[in-house]
């Protein structure tokens, strides 16, 4: 097995769930307790790539898969075929195809939508939650309507939710300069290009923006309350979701809770500040193995 001071090799898998065939990237020794890595938006599993070989290395068999929409081979026409419980689906699926029974799950941005879903609706498969950014969807509704702040920073979500395809020209136009600019600066250049080039595929950017569209509103992920163990990270610095919602997060999760306010950090957490996110990740799996 490797030590803490040999970085487990990155492999690439394809995982076969239902008629879909995803890309993922994986570290760490087959044998090992499996944490599944979900990516938000505009990301892909590389996202991940400085949290990956950490994982590995401490001995976790830890997979993070292009999720639907993102892996090309997966990307299906209708709208509704991105709805929350389809994206749900598609991780227990994951973890399904690599005989995970119960799994850890790691989470940011719109993962973390998905995987506050999946911790609410099915926490017999969940050994812990992580989730980087996002706070719980009940958090971010509530905030969204008693805080204008927080009600305006969502309104890119609005934007993205026309189905008209404005929000795909603007954000392709001049080069990608407005999906380039997502990015705030937080992201290494090489990785920002990675991402646009994948994102400027025929269709690809549709079926991402089809996550924030499939839903009935804006932030009606349904979730419930959350009774696995949880470690929620946020960055003082997220332009999209402020600190109200981040801040009353625990009201929403009956089991062992940890949140941490990360000052200075942006939204971009797994590609920003991997050095600080891995040990708190690497500390909650530690406590929550069984």
């Amino acid at each position: 097995m490797a030590t803490d001071d040999t970085p487990a090799p990155v492999e690439h898998l394809e995982i076969q769930a239902g008629p879909h065939t995803y890309d993922a990237l994986a570290c760490g020794p087959a044998d090992g307790e499996f944490v599944l890595l979900l990516h938000g938006w505009p990301e892909f599993a590389d996202s991940w790539s400085a949290v990956l070989p950490a994982l590995g290395a401490a001995g976790y068999r830890a997979v993070a898969v292009d999720q639907r929409g993102y892996s090309p081979r997966a990307r299906p026409p209708r709208i509704a075929d991105y709805a929350v419980p389809e994206l749900v689906a598609d991780a227990l699926a994951f973890a399904d195809s690599q005989g995970a029974g119960r799994f850890h799950l790691v989470s940011h941005d719109w993962g973390g939508m998905v995987a506050w879903a999946l911790a609410g609706a099915h926490p017999e498969r969940l050994k812990s939650l992580t989730v980087l950014a996002t706070p719980h969807p009940d958090a971010l509704n509530r905030a969204a309507a008693e805080d204008p702040d927080q009600h305006h920073r969502l309104d890119y979500v609005r934007f993205f939710r026309r189905d008209d395809g404005a929000a795909e020209t603007a954000l392709l136009a001049d080069d990608a300069a407005r999906l380039r600019a997502a990015y705030a600066g937080k992201v290494p250049a090489a990785l920002v290009e990675r991402n646009v080039r994948r994102l400027s595929a025929p269709g690809a950017l549709t079926a991402t923006l089809n996550w924030y569209r499939a839903p009935e509103s804006v932030i009606s992920v349904p979730a419930g309350r959350i009774t696995v163990p949880t470690l929620f990270l946020w960055g003082s610095e997220d332009t999209a979701l402020g600190r109200l919602a981040a801040e009353s997060t625990g009201e929403w999760v009956d089991g062992p809770y940890r949140f941490e306010a990360l000052e200075g950090a942006s939204h971009w957490l797994p590609e920003e500040a991997p050095d600080v996110v891995t040990p708190p990740i690497l500390d909650h799996l530690g406590r929550h193995h069984v």
